[in-house]
């Protein structure tokens, strides 16, 4: 039996390789869920990928994540830092969420060093751009 993953982007991220470069990169997000897809496979994962900037539309998807997949990897944005209702969701639905960040949220301004999802995740992995995203599919297939 396959297992499946689920990955959420959250706010912002839709214009990877517009916004602040110089932080996140130069290259979009069909790029990063190109690689993230062949790095699912690799691993033997089917992945499933999810934009959103509203907060409940992502709650939603991790309510429905609990009857269909066996993870999720979630870079929750700006969310990381003060979305209750996100954590909630997560603590809810009793699968392994990752929690990613393309940038080195620790480097950064004092309010990114505060993540209000992270005691409810399996994990977190920050500040290897794309490759956060690679390592916590990596992370999944082992679980």
């Amino acid at each position: 039996m396959i297992k499946k993953i689920l990955v959420i982007h959250g706010p912002n991220l839709n214009l990877l390789g517009e916004r602040e470069p110089g932080i996140y990169g130069s290259s979009g997000i069909d790029t990063l869920n190109k690689n993230i897809i062949e790095r699912a496979k690799e691993q033997g994962l089917e992945c499933e990928i999810f934009q959103s900037n509203h907060e409940g539309a992502i709650i939603d998807k991790l309510h429905s994540a609990r009857q269909k997949f066996d993870g999720v990897i979630i870079n929750a944005g700006a969310y990381t830092h003060y979305s209750y209702a996100i954590r909630d969701a997560i603590s809810a639905i009793k699968i392994p969420c990752i929690e990613v960040h393309i940038s080195n949220v620790y480097a950064r301004d004092e309010f990114r060093k505060t993540s209000v999802i992270a005691p409810v995740c399996k994990g977190s992995i920050c500040g290897f751009g794309f490759m956060s995203y690679y390592l916590a599919v990596m992370a999944l297939s082992e679980m």
